[in-house]
């Protein structure tokens, strides 16, 4: 059993069953359940899935056909990438492919085929305005509802797989019936290669045979690139020769002679559809008993001949191969010869009645052209004699015909204008101004007013993505807030003009934009391992607004390697989500780090840094001297590589040579980012006594007193003597005793 039978890819698609396999990616049925319908899921085979070059052009591919919209595209809905599967959500078709239908059928009717290539071509048409080229119609990729509705799918998933370095022959294999001679030969490829296997698929379905068989591939591509297929009316008489023209035209082997687009095959074809005897002229036939041939035909052939309102202006040199059919051997015989000859005795009678109704109307044309011309003249046909009259607004074949004689009236180009279609809106010579008779005046033709048509599928898309939308077609945009019970906040509710509605170009489509709804909110996924394109589609798909930031990383450039909100987180749509993306410069260098000092530090530090990196290698760093508090921060370069360096950082107090660890921190040099682990700065200062203190001094006290006394002074004795007196002496002593004692005691 199938291994993918039975899983769920992001939680929303369940595979159920396999419905086919092709070269690069196996497609299943499955359902979506959320919104319960069911889809067709591709997914790529894992060679594919491991080739990066490969993915990185999927994935971008797949964003742009995600823009598609048009009834005749298979829609995509999701896309999904990631290491393990690549995946595309797909509209689900219950239907066969043409190439079954083919089969089925052996030969198509002529309006069967016509019914299908219509569509396929409109939906190239759409394709091709916005610059996707399929690059492998076949009908293998053309898928067909029972009502005959057409969806084309598979693009550009074959251009990928033809543009790794294989061969031509290698490229061709799987599609080499239907590939353009261009392709087949390795050379650029546009538009015109998808209408080459346009005109290869018609061939098979209008004759039940390819263009070109064999059993080898390589044979076919080289008979892609020289050879002429058998004419499709020599296989099939029944196919209308207006029809036959288209097929070979398609098929042409230059591309400059093909249809140069979509459009160009389709007005052919519409106007085949309305007349279906129409005879476009692209080739002439010339009899040559029982063969005949076609031919180039010349400028006044094609003119004379080509009787269909949408017959195109190519002329071709060698036939509609590049080749004239005589070189290639090829017999393109007819057998209906008596047809011919009653075509041409009808012609016999048109002629006559035709040609008498132009001279009469020739006739009339030139009296009023004479008239009319006549009012110019002023003088006698000298320069200044006519005035240039105002061509805006006048059909250019009119201006011709009323002013051709006197003014050689040229094309300068056409261009969308707001002008009629094929009247005249410039003009390189002023309206007024006097000129000379065949003066050449240069005039620019409008185009009409480019349409575009406002695509399908809008209505609940993202308002960012629908707006884009239309900005790529050429379509302003107009957002306007509803409320709506049904459709997700930021989806479109609907379009005004409504979607499918043909506008001028440059139009604005106003979007009615929901302001929200009661749903579950939106989990989101990792994205991180992403391409940054990548992981801004599933982002966009699940309803977040991605934001990118570019940085360092060891990711290669374009990797998402950081997302803002984790995986399995809950938000609600409409929640930014910043990706972090690598530039492609390597994680390292050095992110300055600043510490702040608590205010009464005081002292004499160093601050050490300790690094430690991603690879295990270790530096230390230290700070200038810090002097506090003359200095209150300080700030060091920390050199460093890696996304989760641990720092730490020490404290030194130089007086003291005491250390204290001041915090651990992790540095991210891919964002030059700092975390912080652990962090105690004045911790770190009181433990080093890092804080300024009061100095200490002795009390201050008054000087000291001699102590009182504790008697009262001596005093000379007031009372006699305790002996007799001696004598009185003779005259009175000079000196009082003590001065006796003192100087020597000279009366003892």
């Amino acid at each position: 059993m199938d291994k993918n039978i039975g899983r769920k890819l992001d939680g929303r698609y369940e595979i159920t069953e396999l419905i086919g396999i092709g070269g690069m990616a196996d497609v299943y049925k499955g359902v979506d359940v959320i919104d319960n319908k069911p889809v067709a899921i591709k997914i790529l085979k894992k060679e594919f899935a491991e080739n990066e070059e490969f993915l990185r052009r999927f994935r971008n591919e797949s964003k742009a056909i995600a823009v598609l919209s048009h009834p005749n595209i298979v829609k995509i809905y999701d896309v999904g990438f990631s290491e393990k599967i690549q995946y595309i959500i797909m509209e689900y078709i219950d239907g066969i492919t043409l190439k079954e239908y083919i089969e089925e059928e052996g030969v198509l009717t002529w309006k069967d085929t016509v019914h299908f290539v219509i569509q396929i071509l409109r939906g190239l048409q759409h394709a091709h305005e916005k610059g996707i080229v399929h690059r492998d119609i076949k009908p293998q990729n053309i898928m067909m509802f029972t009502d005959g509705t057409i969806k084309v799918m598979d693009f550009g998933i074959a251009k990928f797989a033809r543009e790794e370095g294989k061969t031509a022959t290698d490229q061709a294999i799987g599609s080499v019936h239907y590939i353009s001679p261009e392709q087949a030969k390795g050379d650029v490829t546009d538009e015109k290669s998808d209408i080459y296997s346009v005109g290869a698929m018609m061939y098979e379905m209008l004759t039940g045979r390819k263009p070109f068989d064999s059993d080898n591939p390589v044979s076919i591509a080289v008979m892609h690139m020289h050879d002429i297929p058998e004419r499709p009316k020599a296989v099939n008489p029944d196919i209308p020769d207006g029809l036959e023209e288209i097929v070979l035209r398609a098929m042409e082997k230059n591309p400059a002679d093909r249809y140069q687009s979509a459009t160009e095959m389709i007005a052919d074809i519409e106007a085949f559809k309305n007349n279906p005897d129409i005879v476009f002229g692209y080739y002439q036939e010339e009899a040559d008993e029982n063969t005949r041939f076609f031919d180039a035909v010349s400028d006044s052939q094609s003119a004379d001949d080509n009787m269909g309102d949408s017959a195109q202006n190519a002329i071709y040199d060698n036939g509609y191969g590049g080749n004239s059919p005589q070189d290639s051997g090829d017999d393109y015989s007819y057998d209906d010869e008596d047809d011919d000859e009653e075509e041409e005795q009808r012609s016999s009678l048109v002629v006559p009645v035709l040609t008498a109704t132009v001279v009469v109307v020739i006739i009339v044309a030139v009296i009023f052209v004479w008239s009319l011309v006549s009012s110019m003249f002023k003088g006698d046909g000298n320069r200044g004699d006519f005035v240039m009259p105002d061509f805006y607004g006048m059909d250019y074949n009119d201006a011709v015909n009323k002013y051709g004689n006197n003014i050689n009236i040229q094309e300068d180009g056409y261009e969308y204008n707001e002008v009629e279609a094929g009247c005249i809106f410039d003009q390189d010579i002023e309206p007024g101004t006097e000129f000379k008779k065949g003066d050449v005046v240069k005039v620019k033709i409008s185009r009409g007013l480019e349409t575009v048509t406002v695509p399908t599928g809008l209505a609940k898309m993202n308002a960012e993505l629908a707006k884009s939308t239309l900005k790529e077609m050429g379509l302003e945009c107009e957002m306007k807030n509803s409320s709506s019970p049904d459709v997700e906040e930021g989806k479109v509710i609907k379009t005004e003009p409504e979607e499918g509605t043909e506008v001028p170009k440059g139009s604005t489509v106003i979007l009615y934009v929901s302001m929200g709804m009661d749903l579950e909110q939106v989990p989101v996924e990792n994205y991180v391992g992403l391409i940054d394109e990548d992981a801004v589609t599933k982002a966009e798909y699940k309803g977040l607004k991605p934001k990118i930031e570019r940085d360092a990383s060891y990711e290669k450039e374009g990797i998402v390697f950081e997302q803002s909100i984790k995986e399995g987180e809950k938000v609600e749509a409409g929640t930014e989500i910043i990706f972090y993306v690598s530039n492609g410069v390597l994680p390292e260098g050095e992110i300055p780090f600043s510490i702040n000092f608590p205010s009464d530090a005081y002292g004499r530090f160093i601050i050490d840094f300790i690094i430690v990196n991603d690879d295990g290698s270790t530096k230390t760093v230290s700070s200038s001297t810090i002097i506090a508090p003359d200095m209150m921060s300080s700030s060091t370069d920390i050199p460093g590589s890696g996304q989760k360096v641990r720092v730490k950082a020490v404290l030194t107090n130089i007086t003291n040579n005491q250390r204290a660890t001041i915090g651990d921190y992790t540095f991210n040099y891919a964002t030059k980012s700092i975390s912080v682990n652990s962090e105690d700065i004045s911790g770190a200062f009181q433990a080093v006594d890092g804080f300024y203190v009061e100095p200490t001094e002795p009390p201050t006290e008054p000087p000291t007193e001699p102590p009182a006394p504790t008697q009262p002074p001596t005093q000379p004795p007031t009372d006699p003597p305790t002996q007799p007196p001696t004598d009185p002496p003779t005259q009175a002593p000079t000196d009082p005793p003590a001065d006796q004692e003192q100087n020597g005691g000279e009366n003892s």
